[in-house]
């Protein structure tokens, strides 16, 4: 039987007349504040609250509260332990065999970072430090994934990336990275193109500091990191102008999907959260651990010393920072956030302790991040983000030095 244009559109009519019902629409609460953080004149102002309260639950939960239960718990208990009950110690590292100093490290030592031992400096670290760090991170960026602000804010910011080649889904690398960097690399698989995929791998580990970083940065210099951050921001957008200008490749525009805003449910909240620190928990503290081995075997077969002694003129002459901090910044390639730890047992003015800080931050990341770059970008990528990484190191850590010469700190 032929059906005539007319009569389709007619059956299709009486269809939708029993099977479609109209309702009247009713503006609620939620509607109005979803239209409210996606406008750019209420939603920028919106954002940057929102990621005030971000950065003020991950330093008040993550990095104040449970360092303080954390820090007694090593200092006054494990660790005195630890160097009571490994063999081969002795009244200073001298005296020591090379299992003890590797495992506990220096007997004299009046912190937890002066150690720079595998099972104290190394599990402090990576359990009092960067565990409550992360999980304060994952905590608050599950709560903004699963009420649907995420979408919005990278729709916010679609615009500003866009000026250096990338788009608002690299926020997500981004906010992950200053958690970890190394889930944060894993991330940059979101972007579309190789060119994004690459500059978001290379600008993350020169600009963006993990939460184990920022934790003993607010330590050290906590009156100044407000002001650090600004400047790693100011520079990432500078270096990916730069990028943005010189690598070939397309920067598509972005498609997403703003979902309705929608109350988290905390079941759901709590299992999210324990995947990711289960997986941080299963590679990146066995990392720490490796980083700190590694660096320890170097500091007793002379390398560390050899490569300090080596590279102490540049950093003396060209930064201005003492001669006993080249160490700590050749060993940042292992881990930034002991390093930092070690600038901050060396005595030094502010200004050095600042210029210090700013060069771990923009130097190699650590290993395990470097493992990730050669796993998501391979070895070409890998070498370019060295070469970005280098001409960063002196371009922006001698930027530095002139601001604080400039500005007398």
């Amino acid at each position: 039987m032929t059906v005539t244009s007319d009569e389709r559109w007619d059956l299709i009519d009486k269809i939708t007349d029993r099977t479609v019902k109209f309702g009247k629409y009713v503006r609620k609460l939620k509607d109005v504040v979803g239209e409210l953080t996606v406008r750019p004149s209420t939603g920028i102002p919106l954002a940057i609250a929102v990621l005030f309260g971000f950065f003020s639950f991950f330093y008040t939960f993550g990095l104040n509260f449970l360092m303080m239960l954390l820090y007694p718990l090593f200092n006054e208990y494990i660790i005195p332990w630890l160097v009571l009950t490994v063999p081969g110690g002795g009244a200073t590292l001298e005296e020591c065999g090379v299992l003890y100093g590797i495992l506990v490290g220096d007997p004299t030592a009046t912190n937890p970072f002066e150690y720079f031992g595998v099972l104290t400096t190394g599990l402090y670290v990576a359990i009092a430090i960067v565990l409550p760090a992360v999980i304060a991170f994952y905590v608050i960026l599950t709560i903004l994934e699963d009420t649907g602000y995420m979408p919005r804010l990278v729709t916010l910011i679609d615009t500003v990336f866009h000026k250096i080649g990338l788009h608002g889904f690299a926020a997500v690398p981004m906010l992950i990275s200053l958690g970890c960097n190394i889930p944060g690399v894993e991330a940059t698989r979101t972007l579309e193109t190789r060119k994004q995929r690459f500059m978001m791998m290379a600008l993350l580990g020169v600009f963006i500091p993990c939460g184990a970083q920022l934790g003993v940065m607010l330590q050290i210099v906590p009156e100044y990191l407000g002001p650090l951050l600004l400047y790693f921001i100011i520079c990432f957008f500078i270096a990916g102008f730069v990028l943005d200008t010189f690598i070939r490749g397309k920067s598509p525009e972005m498609l997403i999907d703003v979902p309705p805003y929608r109350a988290p449910i905390w079941r759901n909240i709590a299992r999210k959260v324990w995947y990711r620190v289960e997986e941080f928990i299963a590679v990146a503290i066995p990392m720490v651990l490796a980083g700190v081995l590694v660096v320890n075997i170097l500091y007793w077969v002379g390398v560390i010393d050899w490569l300090g002694t080596v590279l102490a003129p540049m950093f003396v002459g060209y930064f201005g920072v003492p001669e006993e901090t080249a160490g700590p910044l050749v060993m940042a390639f292992m881990r930034k956030d002991v390093a930092i730890a070690q600038i901050g047992a060396i005595q030094m003015t502010v200004a050095q302790k600042i210029i210090a800080v700013t060069l771990v931050t923009i130097y190699f990341p650590c290993l395990a991040t470097f493992l990730m770059m050669l796993k998501e970008g391979g070895v070409i990528d890998l070498l370019k983000c060295m070469g970005v990484l280098i001409v960063s190191f002196f371009v922006f850590g001698g930027l530095m030095t002139g601001i604080v010469s400039i500005l007398g700190v």
